[in-house]
């Protein structure tokens, strides 16, 4: 507390009279954090049940990545890509390693790494596949969330992220999330890429049916299109393997990664292919002048040693199932849709009871901190560092919030 007086109210009021209004987060101020807990300015402690939509799989202010940073700030944090840095080598080539890949291309936000594997799926459409110019298409799913950039938007199915933001990029062709038979038949000779989230996290973390991922890579295979997985929100263990693409023994043509590689203290992305499908690019069609940076490889490097040791896929996998048994035990209780894997799981409130945003500003007040999507539907996504008491501590706050 300060002088006895609360100071979120004006907190929150001096952010909404200064900031454009493109979220509507909940009414906390969050001042400092550790692991998987978050202070507010007047000092009430909250779970946190987001992890920075699993940009903080490690936890906040994890000590190795927070040490790395440190110590590259002393030394180094930025020099462009027109020079290399000492940084730089160490982190593509651990990253290639963990990702079973030739090379990285490394980016900022999880939208460019979108944007950079379109453009290489183009090109190489053109350059290897044979693709008349100007005519490739990339076929994606409905529910998609890929990022908020014009070109990523032309083929969303979200009115909000979409709407009056046109004309929209040509190019691309949506078919249902999960339907083999409906992506297989949109296929045709100009198709370069199929891009899909393994787990779709903002539609309210939907789980494909068993047999559609590794349908999908045949189908590309036979088809001669890339496979495209956008593992930004689903990979770096948070759904209990590597990435959400091995629970299927699939290997994607190009993963896209972004958020858990920054370790929640740089945004880092990076796309991740074989030289045959990276390859394609050449000086000057493709860059970023902070892609890389010293910094930003200094934090991923330390992300990609901690999910080398494999403890964090271990914990997010055994947790997991903590999670799913106590949220199932709630189904007819106020839920009626529980989809979890790993550490990361959607939940459907009975919409007679409240909102989703309803249920995250009960649970706020209660000390647990989780975001809602698409109207009576919340995301749980806790640091992998959460302990198995924090994990019943949120179940017992959202029973006795559907309770309420």
């Amino acid at each position: 507390m300060v002088d006895d007086k609360l100071r979120t109210p004006g907190a929150v009021r001096d952010a909404e009279r200064w900031t454009a209004h493109n979220y509507h987060p909940l009414p906390v101020v969050i001042s400092s954090a550790e692991g998987a807990w978050l202070t507010d300015v007047d000092g009430k402690r909250y779970l946190d049940c987001l992890a920075g939509y699993s940009a903080l799989n490690f936890g906040h202010r994890h000590p190795q990545l927070i040490a790395a940073a440190h110590a590259q700030l002393d030394r180094l944090t930025l020099t462009s890509r027109a020079f290399i840095h000492d940084q730089f080598a160490d982190f593509c080539r651990e990253l290639a390693e963990l990702c079973g890949k030739d090379l990285v291309l490394p980016m900022n936000t999880g939208a460019e790494a979108v944007e950079t594997g379109i453009k290489v799926a183009r090109k190489w459409g053109y350059q290897v596949k044979g693709v008349p110019a100007g005519q490739a298409n990339i076929i994606v799913a409905d529910g998609n969330f890929h990022g908020r950039t014009t070109t990523i938007v032309s083929f969303s199915t979200d009115e909000d992220a979409r709407a009056d933001f046109g004309p929209y990029t040509p190019g691309f062709t949506v078919v249902p999330y999960g339907d083999l038979d409906a992506l297989a038949a949109a296929i045709d000779d100009n198709t370069v890429a199929v891009l899909l989230e393994p787990i779709q996290g903002e539609q309210g973390v939907v789980v494909p049916p068993e047999g559609y991922l590794p349908g999908v890579r045949q189908v590309c295979t036979d088809r001669n299109v890339l496979f495209i997985a956008d593992e930004i929100q689903s990979g770096l263990g948070r759904t209990g393997r590597t990435f959400a693409c091995d629970h299927e023994g699939v290997v994607p043509d190009m993963y896209l990664l972004g958020k858990a590689l920054g370790g929640g203290i740089v945004p880092v992305s990076a796309v991740a292919a074989n030289s045959d499908v990276l390859g394609v690019l050449k000086p000057g069609q493709h860059g970023s002048t902070f892609g890389g940076n010293p910094l930003a490889c200094a934090v991923a490097t330390e992300v990609v040693r901690l999910l080398a040791t494999g403890e964090f896929q271990r914990r997010s996998a055994a947790l997991g199932e903590r999670l799913r048994t106590g949220l199932e035990g709630l189904l007819g209780k106020g839920l009626v849709g529980v989809r979890v894997r790993g550490l990361w799981a959607g939940l459907d409130i009975d919409p007679a009871l409240m909102s989703g945003r309803e249920a995250c500003e009960r649970l706020m007040a209660r000390g647990i901190l989780a975001k809602d999507t698409h109207g009576s539907t919340i995301r749980l996504a806790p640091p992998l560092v959460i302990t198995e008491e924090e994990i019943d501590q949120a179940i017992k706050t959202l029973t006795e919030v559907l309770a309420a």
